[in-house]
């Protein structure tokens, strides 16, 4: 690996010891990623959602090739650390998982999540000891890259029925002691269990960002324990609702006010720096 990718590794590792929290932004294509490198951020991450509607399908509905093509459109864009939304590591198996970690870091980027979610219906969630297993596979993979790649184990049991709280402890703690750099759990519902997943962990604890009524102000997420904060499909979301909002009134109004609001070229090029 060159030393470019090793600095942007070791400065991506930095960032969650603290203090404090820091936000990672989602961009969806390489003009958002300088944009908001331009803007002052720290580090960057994909997001798989994001990357499956921008290509007109749903979320889930990329493969691994264009997940890790796109992983590397980003982390090209900038001179940013990024960190990839792999979600379940494009298989089932235990070292399908390993080996997108590895094809991960080939890609450019320096980190990782991996969830627990199969993609079925009939059962959501990979039952505890395989997503154990495959957590495992992933820090083994990452531990043998010759830089310090950071793996983020995700849980999404607080997004399906009967969500309990004390089932992602445990599956976040299992998740830590198989190799886990982050942990990761969205879906908690209000900063009291915010500050109990925090403390129940030692590794730095991710915070998503982008649940009306669950996404929380970035001082009281730091004060509550978290140490990085993602945006998810927030930014794009946001994009798209002004893209929907200001189409709808030009179809309906054939007026152009919008035009004296938005930046111009030449600033939206000034903040990407070409």
């Amino acid at each position: 690996m060159s030393d470019a990718l090793r600095e942007k590794a070791i400065r991506f590792r930095a960032l969650h010891d603290g203090p404090g929290a820091f936000i990672i932004p989602n961009p969806w294509d390489t003009a958002s990623a300088k944009i908001l490198a331009g803007l002052g951020f720290p580090a960057l991450a994909t997001s798989s959602a994001a990357c499956a509607v921008g290509l007109g399908r749903r979320d889930g509905g990329i493969t691994r090739d264009e997940a890790l093509a796109h992983a590397a459109s980003i982390a090209t864009a900038t001179d940013l650390p990024v960190s990839a939304d792999l979600e379940k590591g494009f298989g089932d198996a235990p070292e399908v998982v390993a080996e997108t970690i590895r094809r991960a870091a080939e890609a450019g980027v320096v980190g990782c999540t991996i969830e627990d979610t199969t993609g079925r219906a009939e059962a959501p969630l990979y039952e505890f000891s395989l997503a154990v297993e495959r957590i495992a596979a992933a820090a083994e993979a990452a531990r043998s890259l010759d830089f310090p790649f950071m793996l983020t184990a995700r849980t999404h049991n607080l997004l399906f029925a009967e969500p309990k709280l004390e089932e992602t402890l445990r599956r976040l703690q299992a998740f830590e002691s198989a190799g886990a750099d982050v942990l990761f759990a969205p879906g908690l519902p209000n900063l009291g269990a915010v500050r109990t997943v925090c403390s129940a962990v030692s590794k730095p604890f991710n915070f998503m960002v982008g649940l009306p009524g669950k996404s929380f102000p970035a001082e009281e997420l730091a004060a509550a324990g978290v140490r990085r904060i993602s945006l998810a499909t927030s930014l794009f979301r946001a994009a798209m609702s002004a893209l929907i909002e200001t189409a709808r009134g030009v179809r309906a109004t054939g007026e152009f006010a919008f035009v004296d609001r938005v930046a111009s070229t030449g600033e939206i090029c000034k903040i990407m720096g070409i």
